[in-house]
């Protein structure tokens, strides 16, 4: 998984903490968490705000379907 790709990042994310409203959690955790992801397999650098913005907006849409 590359930073590019939200959708299956916020999927795993959605798997991976259940229990986390994601509308509130900081960009410094949301990022340890993606990096943290198994399949992730990208520059740990390669993220900035607007990146981790649409994961973080894609993994609420996640958990509305």
């Amino acid at each position: 998984m590359k930073w590019t790709d939200s959708r299956d990042i916020a999927i795993a994310l959605d798997e991976a903490h259940p229990d986390v409203d994601p509308q509130w959690v900081r960009f410094t955790d949301l990022h340890r968490w993606v990096t943290e992801l198994e399949e992730f397999d990208d520059d740990p650098e390669g993220s900035n705000e607007k990146v981790l913005e649409a994961i973080q907006m894609m993994w609420l849409d996640e958990r509305e379907d």
